[in-house]
Parts: structure tokens; C-alpha cells; sequence
């Protein structure tokens, strides 16, 4: 009993040592809390800024080791990708696929390529990179992500991708000193409005030493955001005023091109 009770207190011990060893931690920074998207938005670049504080004097075999890898997620939404095909001459929907939650943006950055940051398994398990975040499908009954090279799922990641909403860089973290690091986060014109969530991890031979989370918003403003806001909020009054505004363009297009 008293040899498994020492067993315990130093293991406890060998713990405590570990995390002392790894006294990280993250302080961050976004350009931009809140982006604000205007009939003229085409787009922007915010900047996330840090620094790695150490609790304890950090050995200097790990000076200048580290690696950031910044994940950057819009708001979650159903989606749905299908396979066309052609028949008796023209293209036609044939099989479909819905991704459930997946998020509407998603950007990984990194210092350096994830295959020299960490192990697969690793990979896997902390999302690094397109290839291992979630996406979750509907799949006949069941809910599941299946393998990287499952062809609706590539299809999904390809088109987001042409469109600038997903996207990978493995070059984008800059550490400007071994522990000063930035990265931009670049947000297309057809960038989703919502709440986005930035999940930055550092790692260190391999190993995930530390990680944080921060938030930025992307909101609209003016006329574009009242129109929304009925629309979402008062739907008879927007169906009424939308079909006033087509009935008058009607009405002001056959006075205008009106033969005598």
C-alpha cells in the first residue's frame, strides 16, 4: 500500500514537473474586432498578432523551436454538394451530399508545412490542416466524415476553396522573434456575416504545448443590414415591399420603352 501510494505522489510529481517544463502560454491579438461590410466592401485583411510568455525560464535547446498553427472559423451552416452529370445532352443533378455545421469560412495557417510539425496521428487529432477538420455529412441515416479523399467531400473543399473560403497556407505564421509571431487572415468580399472563432496552437518537437482561442465579428451596416433584418425579422413586410418594388419596376420600364 505505502509503495503504491509513493508511486502515485511521484508520478504526481513527474506531472507537475512536465507542465512546469511547458509553462507556456499564448497572449493574442486581432487587428479588427469587429469588420463592418458596406455596399462597397471587397474585402479586407486583419492581422493576428502574439507573443509566447514563459511562467518559468525556458531551456535553450527550445529557443526558436516552436510552431503556430492558426485555425479561423465562420459561423457554422448546413451546406449541400452535388454531382452532376450529363445525360441525353444536358447536365443533370444526380446524387447529392449535406455537410451539417460545417463552417461557412475556414483558414489554417502555419509556420511550416504540418507534416514537419507534428506526426499524423497527431494531425488528426488536433485538425491540422484541411484534410483532418471535421465535416460532418449526412450519410444515408447515419452522420459521419469520412475519408479525406471521399469525392463529395474533396468536391466541398475545392469549390469553397475557388471561392477564397477555405483555404490553407503553411507559410503564413512569421515569427518575428522566437517568441513574437504574426499572420494575416485574409476575408474575401463574399466573406459570411457572423461570429468567427480563432484557435491558435503551439506546438514544440511534435507535441501540443499550449493553445488559446479569441473571437472577431463581421456585421453589416446600413441599408444592406436593414434589409437583412426585416428580412429576417418581419418576412410578410419584406414580401410586400419586395413585391411593390418589382410591381413599380415593371410599371417604370414599360413607360420607358413604351412605343407611340
Amino acid at each position: 500500500m505505502a509503495l503504491a501510494t509513493l508511486a502515485v505522489v511521484l508520478a504526481s510529481s513527474a506531472g507537475l514537473a512536465v507542465r512546469a517544463a511547458h509553462a507556456e502560454r499564448l497572449i493574442v491579438s486581432v487587428s479588427n474586432q469587429r469588420v463592418t461590410v458596406t455596399p462597397n466592401y471587397s474585402g479586407e485583411e486583419l492581422v493576428l498578432f502574439g507573443s509566447v510568455e514563459n511562467d518559468a525560464p525556458t531551456p535553450a535547446t527550445r529557443t526558436g523551436e516552436y510552431d503556430l498553427v492558426v485555425t479561423v472559423k465562420g459561423p457554422p451552416a448546413d451546406m449541400v454538394t452535388r454531382r452532376k452529370e450529363r445525360r441525353f445532352g444536358i447536365w443533370l443533378n444526380t446524387d447529392y451530399r449535406q455537410f451539417l455545421k460545417v463552417p461557412t469560412y475556414l483558414a489554417l495557417f502555419s509556420n511550416r508545412p504540418f507534416d514537419a510539425i507534428a506526426s499524423p496521428e497527431v494531425q488528426r487529432r488536433q485538425q491540422l490542416g484541411l484534410k483532418n477538420v471535421l465535416l460532418t455529412q449526412r450519410v444515408g441515416p447515419d452522420y459521419a466524415d469520412v475519408v479525406p479523399n471521399d469525392a463529395f467531400r474533396s468536391a466541398f473543399v475545392r469549390l469553397r476553396s475557388e471561392h477564397g473560403l477555405y483555404r490553407e497556407q503553411t507559410s503564413a505564421v512569421t515569427f518575428l522573434t522566437p517568441t513574437l509571431f504574426r499572420t494575416g487572415i485574409p476575408l474575401p468580399a463574399n466573406v459570411p456575416i457572423g461570429t468567427y472563432d480563432v484557435e491558435i496552437k503551439l506546438f514544440s518537437a511534435g507535441a501540443l504545448i499550449t493553445q488559446t482561442e479569441t473571437t472577431f465579428d463581421i456585421v453589416k451596416v446600413g441599408f444592406e443590414q436593414f434589409v437583412a433584418t426585416t428580412a429576417r425579422q418581419d418576412g410578410l413586410l419584406y414580401g410586400l415591399v419586395t413585391a411593390f418594388m418589382a410591381l413599380m419596376t415593371g410599371w417604370m420600364a414599360s413607360i420607358v420603352f413604351r412605343k407611340d
